[in-house]
Parts: structure tokens; sequence; C-alpha cells
């Protein structure tokens, strides 16, 4: 049986046949996002089946993240399906425009890898990795033990995955199930947004200060239902916040709350900024603190090491070997040699992306304007007006990443990599931020 939609035909007599009509729909873009599906009743009799199996179907739809159910307006087609990740909502820099949208690090403060890739060659080559090693290269777990520690994050089993989300995802999966919600930073990192309705959970927006989320924010999410929660160390994207511990002590009061929610800390910052950690963690049972090398030691690394309680880390490695087996171990020593020689200077790096950072800021306050940027390698603008601002910056010759890619239910932005410029375009990019959002120059600049 079938049911015709606008252009497209839904069918199947199983749940499972319906909701994969509607998913290959949504797909291949004949359902676009926004468009309203049809009454569970009137599809059920259209299709001749029982009502309960076309509610089923919506039903694993929604947890898939494919539809969504706004109450008497009935069910529709997500704005973002996981079909559709934000990361599409980008703005395409032509030739001649600069490109400030990306969210990559200066690659002239990347570390060169080439001695450290051919140390851990030799490694290999002396010892081959075969079957049966352990998944953590034991240099690798004694030296992030001693960082977690000297940073004051509680002690835990060490595991390696292939970056942050990948430990996020991991995470959620060992202890989340279809339905669940997530609560996540608002706005926040747009790849962990896609990534909670590709799981078939659903996210809760917490909104966020330059100090990070907001106690009474996370308090309301977790006595909705939250069943866990993402939050941001450090070098918060698209923000720059940064947890400190005044901050930490509130949150971790929350926390101790809802002892059962499990509490997912990302320090993707750690190597490129220069505020101390001051870790959430401690107020629930299951947590997990990860830490990637992506930013501070190159994106092509895919390396991140994370702590957390037993129960959280045990079922994470059971479930790597029973996928990849392991990270592998020439990245590990890799790692482990960029470490040991110290091939960054974090201070170093944080002073250089703070100075262009804060000077970015301080232009656009002279300017009588807003910006957040607290940490890291980002600034946060807020905007009137989301496309026209993206659109008239692009005119201008800025490509700056449209705040749509990183928001739940807070007011529109754009995002400003502050990594690719130097110190003497920040006057010139602050100039057409101003522009576009309506500023009219003064002359004056205090």
């Amino acid at each position: 049986m079938l049911f015709v939609l606008g252009e497209y035909r839904i069918e199947g007599r199983r749940a499972a046949d319906i909701s994969a009509s509607v998913e290959r729909a949504v797909g291949a873009g004949e359902l676009a996002p926004g468009e309203t599906l049809p009454p569970v009743r009137e599809l059920a009799a259209e299709l001749g089946v029982n009502p309960n199996t076309v509610a089923s179907a919506y039903r694993a739809l929604r947890d898939r993240g494919v539809i969504e159910t706004a109450g008497r307006r009935g069910s529709r087609v997500r704005a973002r399906p996981a079909s559709a990740p934000r990361d599409l909502i980008r703005v395409e820099a032509p030739e001649g425009v600069r490109d400030v949208a990306t969210g990559n690090p200066d690659p002239a403060l990347l570390p060169p890898l080439g001695a450290a890739l051919a140390a851990a060659a030799e490694r290999a080559a002396a010892t081959p990795t075969l079957y049966g090693a352990p998944g953590v290269d034991p240099e690798l777990e004694r030296l992030a033990r001693a960082a977690f520690a000297a940073d004051g994050v509680p002690d835990g089993p060490i595991a390696v995955t292939s970056g942050s989300l990948d430990a996020i995802e991991r995470a959620l999966d060992a202890h989340l199930k279809p339905g669940d919600a997530v609560a996540v930073e608002d706005p926040g990192w747009g790849s962990l947004l896609d990534l909670i309705p590709a799981l078939g959970l659903r996210a809760v927006p917490v909104a966020l200060d330059d100090d990070g989320p907001l106690p009474g924010e996370v308090d309301r999410a977790l006595r909705q239902g939250a069943r866990a929660i993402v939050i941001t160390a450090r070098a918060q994207n698209p923000t720059g916040a940064a947890i400190g511990a005044a901050r930490a002590r509130e949150l971790r009061a929350v926390l101790s709350r809802h002892p059962q929610a499990l509490l997912i800390e990302d320090d993707h910052g750690h190597g490129i900024v220069d505020i101390p950690l001051r870790p959430v963690v401690g107020g629930t049972a299951h947590w997990v603190l990860v830490r990637s090398v992506a930013k501070a030691y190159g994106p092509d690394l895919r390396l991140a090491v994370f702590t957390g309680d037993t129960v959280t880390v045990d079922r994470v490695r059971g479930r790597l070997r029973l996928g990849p087996g392991w990270v592998s171990h020439l990245l590990q020593h890799a790692v482990v040699e960029l470490w040991r020689t110290e091939a960054v200077d974090a201070r170093a790096v944080a002073a250089s992306y703070g100075r262009r950072r804060d000077a970015l800021v301080r232009a656009l306050r002279a300017r009588g304007i807003e910006a957040r940027g607290r940490s890291g390698m980002n600034v946060w603008l807020p905007v009137p007006d989301e496309t026209g601002v993206v659109a008239r910056l692009l005119q201008a010759g800025w490509a700056v990443a449209p705040g749509a890619r990183f928001r739940l239910a807070s007011p529109p932005g754009v995002r400003v990599t502050i990594s690719p410029m130097g110190a003497r375009e920040m006057e010139r990019i602050a100039d057409a931020l101003a522009s576009a959002t309506g500023w009219v120059p003064t002359g004056r600049y205090d």
C-alpha cells in the first residue's frame, strides 16, 4: 500500500518499511525539511494498517532524528535531519575572499611531525604491534594520567579514541538509548549537535556565558529528564567560554543533585589556552573527561585520550575491541614523542592566539559592538540578521561561519576564526563586521 505526500509516495505495511520509506525520501530530498507528515490515523487508513504500526514507524523516525513532533501541528521532517549535517551550513569562500570560517588551528603553530613519526616507525620496526597488544600504549597512558592528575582530574582508567567526537559518541552509546535527552551548550559545537540526532537522541539546549554553562540552565535540563550533559572546559566552540573555579563548584553542586546523569567534559583546548583547567567531574557516578591532540598538534593525528569512571571506560574499551580494535599505535607512539620532547610550547601558542583574539574583541568593542572570545581561536559575534550579515561580509571580502551551524534556541550570530589572521588585519575585519551589522564609522575607536 502507498500514501501520496506531495510528489512522494509513502509505502509499506510494517513499521520498519514505513519508516524506511520516509527516511529514503528525506535523504533524497523528496521530503523537504519542515514538511508535515500525515496524521497517524490518516496514514494508517490509507495504507490499510493498524494505527499502532504507523505510530511505531514515526517513533523510530523521531528516535533517529529524522522527524520531530510539534504537538497539535503533528509530525514534520526535522529542519536539520541527521541526513543533512550542519557542516553543510557554510559559506564557500571564492577566490580573493579571506576565509575566517574554518575553525582550524594556525598551521604555523603546529609542530613538525616528521621526527615524531620517524621515531614511531623505528619503534614499530623493532617491536611491531600485533593482535592481542594492549589498546593503549603504556607510555602514552603514563603521560596522560600524569597530565590529568596535574590538572586535578580524578584518577580513572585511560582509553584512546579517534578524536574527541569519537570519544563523546562512545561514551553516550555506553549509557543512553534512542529517545534519551542530552543537555548541550547553546550555541555549541556543530558536529556534536549533528551527532546527537544521528544517535537517535534528543538535544536539550543549555545557555552559557563566558564562564561556561549556566548552573540554573543545567539544573533545568537535568530536571526535565536529560540523562547526559556535554560541556566544554575551555576554548568553547564557538564562544570561547572557559569554566572558572567558582563556576566549576556551582556546576558540581548542581550535578551532585543528579548523580545518575552522565557528565562528558571536553577539554579540546588543552595545549592552546593558558587558562587553567577547572574540572567539573566529581558530582556524578558516571563521567568522562576527553582531551584531543587536534588543536595543538594537528587535526590529522585523529587521537584523543580520555579518562572517566571505571564502568564507562570499560564499556567504551570493550566496544572498541569489537570494532576497530585500537587506535593505531603508530599514532600513539608519535604523540608520545611529541609530548616527551615538548614539541609544542603551550604558553607561546596560547599567547599567540590570545593576542589575535583579544585584538579583535577590543577592536569590536571600540566600535560599540560586544563580542565573545575569552579563550581559544574563535570569536562569537551576536548579530540581528545572520543571513544578511554573512552575505554582506562575503561581498566585503570576508567569509565567516554562519551561526546556524552552532545554534539550537540561542539568538543569531556569526563565528570568526582568528587563527588565519595577523594582528594588522583585526582593524580591517572589525570595520567589515561593524559595517555589516549596521555600525556607522565616526573616525574614533576609543
